[in-house]
């Protein structure tokens, strides 16, 4: 399968909504119901979930919830503020809290920066979904302090879409990005993951299709 570039990734996004009629909903429970398996596959029991507050975030949300309903034992992680929440995003973080699910909201930053340890300790897996592949410019904090930590945690990291922080065309790290065990991406490859540090950051690659094949 041929490499992709960020702006084709985002074309085909479009065409399946706009084109194909597939709600963006829909693509976003495919894809994070593929993060989900994928983490299953790994053998873990424990996951953390470390979410941002645009569509990569959203899938996330939604691999929670799978994991959630197989039985896993999950911990939520919001970084950034719930009134940035994208629309779908902001559905699928909803729905978990109807599920009566807790999610940590990682707002106050110095607090959250020096419970984060302790929280994450149970963890057998961690599931990256902070930045995806729209992000253009260097990680600021907390989200830089945040990726830094999870990188020293030593805990194995499944991250969705991009590494959070990998530039997904030029495969450069803007300031800091997460160096994951696996990436699940979708579509197709990101021409950015066999470019500069894309290798040592995506780690073992995994493409999954949202429910629309792309030609």
């Amino acid at each position: 399968m041929r490499e992709i570039s960020v702006a084709e990734a985002k074309r085909f996004d479009k065409f399946a909504q706009e084109k194909l009629g597939v709600p963006s909903i829909i693509l976003m429970e495919n894809a994070g119901r593929s993060v989900a398996s994928e983490a299953i596959k790994m053998g873990c029991q424990k996951v953390a979930v470390v979410c941002g507050v645009g569509n990569n975030g959203g899938d996330g949300l939604v691999a929670a919830r799978h994991l959630l309903n197989a039985g896993k034992k999950v911990s939520i992680y919001l970084v950034g503020k719930t009134s940035k929440l994208k629309t779908d995003s902001q559905i699928n973080f909803n729905i978990l809290l109807g599920m009566k699910q807790k999610i940590i909201n990682c707002e106050e930053t110095e607090k959250f920066i020096l419970r984060f340890p302790s929280l994450l300790a149970k963890a057998d897996l961690v599931i990256d979904a902070i930045f995806g592949i729209g992000l253009i410019s260097d990680v600021r904090k907390p989200y830089s302090e945040i990726i830094a930590f999870l990188n020293r945690s030593g805990k194995p990291i499944l991250s969705v879409d991009v590494p959070s922080g990998l530039d997904g065309d030029t495969g450069k790290i803007l300031g800091v990005a997460i160096k994951a065990q696996k990436t699940v991406t979708f579509v197709a490859p990101k021409i950015g993951f066999s470019k500069a540090d894309g290798p040592k950051c995506c780690g073992e690659i995994i493409i999954k299709d949202i429910g629309v094949i792309y030609g």
